[in-house]
């Protein structure tokens, strides 16, 4: 790869063997946002032979950054050159083989991100998958019993900040937050009916 190339993403593949046992500190301490892939234990080389536990890492950096500054960092992780990266959202589902079912498939869930790294600063919502988040925090409304949106947002926030959030989290408050007249409406409408029903009850008695 020319030295001189200049990106902003990269990303390296870092192997458990040969890792120094402060790594993910040396990257805490590097100040970069990083991604970390589960330990990909289970892939297979296209000889049908298991292929070296490894992790993919994401290193997202403030501009341009050229490659030397970036293998200077990698090297102290003992790992081989960095790449860089065309697509932070294509490589952050490679973490997991999202998009590739023929390989084996990787808890998202597992994913560790340091120095503030947020998928959703890479990820626009189409219009379908917006939809989809909707019908599911429809249904959980239902399912949940909610009629106040503000108990909605807090279940929905108290999820997205706890350690083991998903980008679904994160994506479920960015939608409930962007979608406020229909959700409060939803939510409002439940409550008066089940007071209406409630009402009619009362007046049988």
């Amino acid at each position: 790869m020319p030295k001189n190339v200049k990106k902003r993403y990269w990303c390296a593949v870092v192997y458990p063997e040969s890792l120094p046992d402060d790594w993910q500190q040396i990257l805490i301490e590097s100040g970069l946002s990083c991604a970390i892939s589960p330990l990909h234990d289970k892939d297979i080389d296209p000889t049908g032979e298991p292929k070296k536990p490894h992790y993919h890492v994401i290193l997202c950096y403030s501009g341009p950054t050229t490659f030397n500054v970036v293998k200077a960092l990698t090297e102290r992780l003992n790992a081989p050159h960095p790449q860089p990266l065309d697509s932070v959202k294509g490589y952050y589902r490679y973490l997991t083989h999202k998009d590739n079912p023929e390989k084996a498939q990787y808890d998202e869930s597992k994913i560790k991100v340091l120095g503030g790294f947020d998928i959703g600063d890479f990820i626009e919502l189409t219009s379908m998958e917006i939809s989809r988040i909707l019908i599911d925090l429809t249904c959980f409304c239902i399912d949940q019993d909610i009629d106040e949106y503000a108990d909605l947002m807090t279940i929905l926030t108290y999820k997205a900040l706890d350690e083991n959030a998903t980008v679904d989290d994160l994506n479920r408050v960015k939608v409930a937050q962007s979608h406020t007249v229909y959700l409060n409406t939803f939510v409002s409408s439940r409550r008066n009916k089940a007071q209406k029903k409630a009402a009619k009850e009362s007046k049988k008695v």
